[in-house]
């Protein structure tokens, strides 16, 4: 009988499995034929002349008599003639508990010395966004321990929110705050394309070395173009894994503009035309596909996403933030002329705003962010007439109110990156003030 087993279990394996050679290699882009694989394909190159050397890589193209491969890592060494096989798992990463606490590359690999990640549940990288009639809807808020934004741009459980600022104005700081003082029970942050050097950074000093209960993934600026674009998509699938346990789930990537950079080379060295600057078509329609698998499930848990935009020379207009903002459920605008007064964080909410605020909060909290928001822009219409002394005090009612308060708003607009804010003490500070 066992022999019968072994003998059926040989028919059914594929004992020489199919293969392709490369035809055509270049530092971007490998042709290769012999196979049959469709878009999005998976495959393993593999050198004559060193059997232990192996690259994986992607389909991204194919004709009648070729097929195109975008390599996930480098390929020098590589030459025409080496065999490309089919991965039959696929785009799918290992998903589970054993994540948790972790520092892992895109392909789920630890990048923090630790053992390798064992666990019985893979999830597939690329999945469609959430069906809209499966959506919960976001009426509750989500506290994240920041006074400016619980106060005045609160965001909700399940929201997508866009953090948009100029190189070095503070995103990574903000990042460290939101995670330190949200009280979601799963975090998921997502390095893409960022320097490797504020890998280990971003850890000790934004999350004070504490990563329970969080994942990090991790695709630097030296990996490829492909490792930087499905970093991301593999960053969402985890946190896709945890919230489909009914859990909520805190996610972050730094940055959008990172990961459509990375897209703008594989569509340019596929023969994409490029449009504003230089980004082809399929960047703006990989925007959407990423972002909208965020949200709230009904019957399961939610995925609250805050993204990262770098705006270049502080341009709002910049095609990556425009496309971001008109997706994304609100946005928050960091200010490098608050930077230059010393108000930390430099959150414009002038310029800042979250679009399911009314929806989450009570009356009276509506009321008083308006009010304070009112204030402050009154100050700000006039603030060279106060500087130079040309106001009188009484001539306006409002700008006298403002005067007075000028100092308490601006304490309540500054906070240090140590310290957390519960919701309610948010409240009550803006009631203070206010009243």
């Amino acid at each position: 009988m066992a022999l019968k087993n072994f003998k059926e279990k040989l028919k059914r394996g594929n004992l020489s499995p199919k293969f392709g050679t490369i035809k055509k290699i270049s530092s971007t882009t490998i042709e290769a034929q012999g196979l049959r694989p469709s878009i999005g394909d998976i495959v393993k190159i593999i050198s004559l002349d060193e059997p232990s050397k192996s690259e994986l890589g992607m389909v991204t193209q194919t004709d009648c008599y070729s097929f195109f491969i975008s390599p996930f890592g480098f390929i020098e060494g590589f030459k025409s003639g080496d065999k490309v096989f089919i991965n039959e798992q696929g785009m799918s990463i290992p998903v589970g508990e054993e994540l948790l606490g972790r520092v892992v590359d895109p392909f789920v690999r630890p990048k923090d010395g630790k053992p390798p990640i064992l666990t019985q549940n893979f999830s597939s990288i690329m999945k469609a966004p959430l069906d809209p009639m499966k959506r919960g809807l976001i009426d509750e808020p989500f506290s994240v321990g920041v006074k400016t934004i619980d106060g005045l741009l609160t965001c909700g459980k399940g929201q997508k929110v866009g953090i948009f600022a100029g190189s070095g104005v503070g995103k990574s700081t903000l990042m460290g705050m939101i995670v330190r003082g949200t009280q979601a029970p799963i975090k998921v942050i997502a390095l893409i394309g960022e320097r490797g050097r504020e890998v280990p950074e971003f850890i000790q000093k934004n999350l004070g070395g504490d990563l329970s209960n969080t994942v990090l993934v991790v695709a630097t600026s030296d990996d490829s173009p492909l490792m930087r674009k499905y970093g991301a998509f593999s960053a969402i699938s985890i946190a896709e894994y945890f919230k489909n346990q009914g859990r909520d789930v805190l996610f972050m990537m730094d940055s959008v503009t990172r990961f459509a950079m990375a897209q703008r080379e594989i569509g340019l060295a596929l023969g994409e035309p490029p449009t504003s600057k230089g980004y082809p078509p399929s960047v703006l329609t990989l925007l959407p596909q990423l972002m909208e698998r965020a949200g709230k499930e009904e019957g399961k848990g939610s995925i609250t996403a805050f993204f990262t935009v770098l705006v270049e020379g502080d341009d709002l207009s910049d095609p990556i933030a425009d496309q971001s903002r008109s997706i994304l459920d609100g946005h928050i605008v960091l200010s490098r002329e608050m930077t230059d007064f010393g108000i930390y964080p430099p959150i414009n909410i002038q310029n800042s705003a979250s679009r399911v605020m009314s929806d989450v909060i009570s009356q009276r909290h509506k009321e008083l962010a308006t009010k304070f928001k009112r204030l402050n822009s009154i100050l700000k219409e006039n603030e060279v007439l106060l500087r130079i002394g040309a106001y009188q005090q009484g001539n306006d009612k409002e700008l006298d109110e403002a005067i007075a308060k000028k100092e308490l708003m601006n304490q309540f607009l500054q906070q240090t990156p140590q310290e957390i804010s519960s919701f309610d003490e948010t409240i009550k500070r803006l009631e203070e003030i206010l009243s």
